[in-house]
């Protein structure tokens, strides 16, 4: 169990010099990268012009023309078909005025001019279809962004009593979901929140995500014992998964004001921030195995019940965090990081992670990661963090188990 130091009057510690350089790497990188995108239309009439340029200025201007056609063809690749006709039109224009300029041979420039339109009517059919592509990958991509919604809802700001906010980051380059799951939901039985990780990458693990997080929407509305809710998830994947596969998860719910139920199947202990500013690390009191695998482990997970006043806040998060490394292999540490960022917003507070997290490793995450936090406000104003009172301790005050 890791305790942070005490907060005094409330006032953070700045982020850290390395997270805050990164932070402006990273937009000076999207800044250039977006300057290059709109000066790349241009680019065909840059080396269009380049290579006429150079043969008024060297006066051979057989030498240069059959550089010409580099222009349709560069404008296949970020025009469409009217744009490269019109660079074809014009480039076969200016190579001819160029060719008689300097007396080029008449069988020699008609070849150039005649390898000019061969290329400009290429270019223009590779532009249409990969116009096409593009349409065909817009739409595919749509479909998935709508799927993607589906599966990982956003959270709101408010949740029931709670403030929320989540970050979500998937190894993938172009995908948004991966096989971390994360919902919170406002039910008959109070809030309730799953956080989990499924064994595997790719699109096997995003639906195995799905069948959880939809098991867990039913269960989390229909039963009014959290033990049933993770019960009725480990039925449907011990039908649905094979025998390596497994999940790993934290079930958490708010039934009743001042306390918090926890069941963690597997997964990473969450850290439980009290009002006070100290950290504690919400350990099992008995191991347990991920979802899917209890068949083959013999015991059931147990039931927390922990206090949660006004004040206190519940992060929980996936490996994909504690397991990021920078470059001499070192873990982030999760626990500092957050005693470093804890604020009285949520979002705040993940967002100073999450960059925290990206300056780590550099800028790239290489596993999927997850982190949502919750905070339950105070009822009055805000009673500052000078007050020295110890906040709720991450002990059991009952424990049972899965019928």
């Amino acid at each position: 169990m890791s305790h942070a130091r005490d907060l005094g009057d409330g006032h953070r510690p700045a982020r850290p010099f390395s997270v805050r350089v990164a932070g402006a790497r990273r937009s000076a990188r999207r800044r250039a990268l977006a300057q290059l995108a709109a000066a790349t239309p241009a680019l065909p009439a840059l080396v269009v012009c380049v290579v006429v340029l150079s043969g008024l200025a060297d006066g051979a201007g057989m030498i240069w023309l059959p550089l010409l056609v580099a222009g349709p063809a560069l404008a296949a690749t970020t025009n469409g078909p009217r744009g490269v006709f019109w660079a074809g039109f014009l480039t076969a224009l200016l190579g001819a005025l160029l060719g008689v300029r300097d007396g080029v041979p008449g069988r020699e420039l008609t070849a150039v001019l005649a390898a000019l339109v061969t290329v400009t009517l290429a270019s223009g059919l590779s532009s249409v279809l990969r116009g096409r592509r593009e349409r065909v990958l817009a739409a595919v991509r749509s479909v998935a962004e709508t799927a993607q919604h589906a599966l990982l809802k956003p959270v709101p700001a408010t949740v029931g009593p709670f403030q929320a906010a989540v970050r979500y980051s998937a190894a993938a380059a172009e995908a948004r979901i991966g096989g971390d799951l994360y919902a919170l939901i406002p039910t008959p039985h109070g809030v309730r929140l799953i956080v989990g990780d499924v064994r595997g990458k790719g699109l096997p693990a995003v639906g195995t995500a799905a069948l959880v997080l939809g098991v867990f929407r039913e269960a989390a509305h229909d039963e009014p014992d959290l033990l049933a809710v993770v019960e009725r998830i480990e039925r449907s994947l011990a039908r649905n998964l094979g025998h390596d596969d497994f999940v790993t998860a934290v079930v958490a719910g708010y039934p009743r004001d001042g306390h918090l139920e926890v069941v963690n199947c597997g997964h990473a202990p969450p850290l439980l921030v009290s009002a006070s500013g100290s950290i504690s690390a919400v350990e099992p009191p008995l191991p347990a195995p991920p979802l899917g695998l209890r068949a083959l482990a013999g015991h059931t997970p147990g039931l927390q019940t922990l206090p949660f006043a006004d004040g206190d806040q519940l992060l929980l998060y996936t490996d994909g965090v504690t397991e990021a490394r920078d470059g001499g292999q070192a873990f982030y540490p999760l626990a500092e990081g957050l005693e470093r960022h804890v604020s009285q917003e949520p979002a705040r507070t993940l967002d100073a992670l999450h960059d925290e997290l990206l300056a780590h490793v550099g800028g790239r995450l290489h596993d999927d990661a997850a982190l949502l936090l919750i905070r339950k406000p105070a009822a009055g104003p805000a009673v500052a963090s000078a007050t020295g009172h110890p906040g709720p301790t991450a002990r059991p005050s009952e424990v049972k188990c899965c019928p």
